[in-house]
């Protein structure tokens, strides 16, 4: 993973905890990990970091309907995700299942896509 030019020690901590997690994390999620790491470390910081890593495109939004945006890696190709309904954590799910602009409504251009599955994350199924 190559880091932004103006790389911080906040930066680089940032990043190196999103890549370490593998999925998708809330910005508090973020700050807890990264917080190991730099324990003065405050909240501002770390949305501040966001946006900067955003505006970069080092970065890249995952939004799901009724939850706070969640954050992860832009160099990974295009994937869907998996959410946890008994914990919340949300999953990387590698790759595609291919076009969906099939489902669309007749007339209508669909010119992406976003899916998600929800279930049970293997720790919340064992317990």
């Amino acid at each position: 993973m190559s880091f932004p030019e103006r790389s911080t020690r906040q930066r680089q901590i940032l990043l190196a905890a999103l890549s370490s997690a593998g999925r998708p994390l809330l910005p508090g999620e973020l700050h807890e990990i990264a917080r190991a790491e730099v324990p003065g470390l405050g909240i501002a910081t770390v949305y501040r970091n966001l946006k900067l890593l955003l505006d970069e495109g080092i970065l890249q939004a995952v939004n799901l309907p009724g939850e706070n945006v969640r954050y992860e890696i832009r160099a990974q190709p295009h994937h869907h995700h998996f959410q946890c309904r008994t914990c919340g954590r949300v999953f990387d799910i590698p790759g595609c299942p291919g076009s969906l602009e099939h489902l669309a409504p007749a007339g209508f251009i669909a010119d992406g896509h976003e899916l998600t599955l929800y279930g049970r994350c293997p720790d919340c199924a064992r317990a």
